[in-house]
């Protein structure tokens, strides 16, 4: 039996996905794997709270010590032989420069490679990042997708080609809200946004007399039933570490408008219409094209249905199980070297 602790940072409002993941992998995972939760008791702010939790998961080890992602001081105090740290993205040292971006590299990405014994990673563009950035041992770093929940399922509806329903997931920065709303102008439509919008969002919706509902907060239930109300799914970010709303959206039969960069591509596959998330015009191009060519439509839709088998939750466990086994013999052996 291998015993695995993961590592779970605490979630606040608008985190919709990491927490679900891991739980959901961990029912999947094979009987000789027991893995258990800690959820950090602080949010990752600050030296105090961080340095407590820390503490806390050095007194919480196991055979295997999964940090999931998003907080990575909770490696300086655990056994790095035992020590798997999941990396989502590069995206705070891609946004830093000067003092801010050495810091940053050296106590979130420098220090804690040191202290674990591998690195998966969600996506190759995120490896890519994470081997420029860190110039550690390849073979160290491996790529393990997210995987999509199983109550996304094949929901087929008929195309609202009168007025379709788009849905657009998160408003932080990198999710491009502007971007999509400016390509959406004089579009009919009814633009669905999950997450808190800023006031400048507001504005902007207002300015393009786009039709809007926004949604926040929501549980599993209502953001399965969203993917299933809706026609579209534009998720022209301007950087993703994975991009799950993709393969959510794939997995119910929506049609997806995504980005060309980053780890988008790879993640949509043949299964979604890629388009530069910096030009307007080529996000309205995508948009419109989805809207009116049926035929494009549907090949989206079945290409997409065949691309999240990769990405199911039995798929991604298996790829889990296999590097826990790995970390734990290695660790043995290591012990028992005199």
């Amino acid at each position: 039996m291998i015993r695995v602790m993961q590592f779970v940072r605490r979630p606040g409002p608008g985190f919709y996905s990491l927490e679900r993941l891991y739980q959901d992998v961990g029912n999947y995972l094979p009987s000789d794997i027991q893995v258990e939760s800690r959820v950090n008791r602080h949010f990752s702010r600050g030296v105090l709270g961080r340095l407590s939790d820390a503490l806390t998961a050095a007194g919480s080890q196991r055979d295997v010590n999964h940090v999931t992602g998003d907080v990575h001081y909770l490696t300086y105090f655990l056994d790095r032989r035992r020590t798997v740290l999941t990396i989502l993205d590069c995206i705070a040292l891609e946004r830093s420069a000067g003092v801010k971006f050495w810091l940053l590299w050296l106590f979130w990405f420098w220090l804690p490679e040191k202290r674990c014994a591998m690195i998966p990673v969600i996506s190759e563009a995120t490896r890519q990042q994470v081997l420029k950035y860190l110039r550690c041992d390849p073979n160290k770093v491996r790529v393990i997708h997210c995987n999509v929940s199983d109550e996304f399922q094949p929901a087929p509806k008929p195309f609202a080609s009168d007025c379709p329903r788009i849905l657009h997931v998160g408003t932080p920065e990198n999710k491009n809200l502007e971007r999509h709303v400016a390509a959406l102008e004089d579009i009919r439509c009814r633009l669905v946004i999950i997450g808190q919008l800023s006031l400048s969002q507001t504005a902007t919706l207002q300015r393009y007399r786009i039709q809007y509902e926004n949604l926040s907060r929501l549980s599993r239930e209502a953001l399965v039933a969203e993917y299933q109300r809706c026609d579209l799914l534009l998720f022209a970010s301007t950087y993703e570490g994975f991009g799950l709303p993709i393969i959510e959206a794939q997995a119910v039969g929506r049609p997806v408008v995504t980005s060309n960069l980053w780890s988008m591509p790879e993640v949509g596959g043949e299964g979604a219409c890629l388009v530069n998330p910096f030009d307007v015009a080529s996000i309205r191009a995508g948009v419109q094209k989805v809207l009116s060519d049926a035929e494009y439509r549907a090949a989206l839709i079945a290409q997409g249905l065949e691309n999240v088998k990769r990405f199911r939750t039995n798929v991604i466990a298996e790829q889990y199980a296999a590097l826990y086994r790995e970390v734990y013999e290695r660790s043995r052996h290591s012990e028992l070297k005199p």
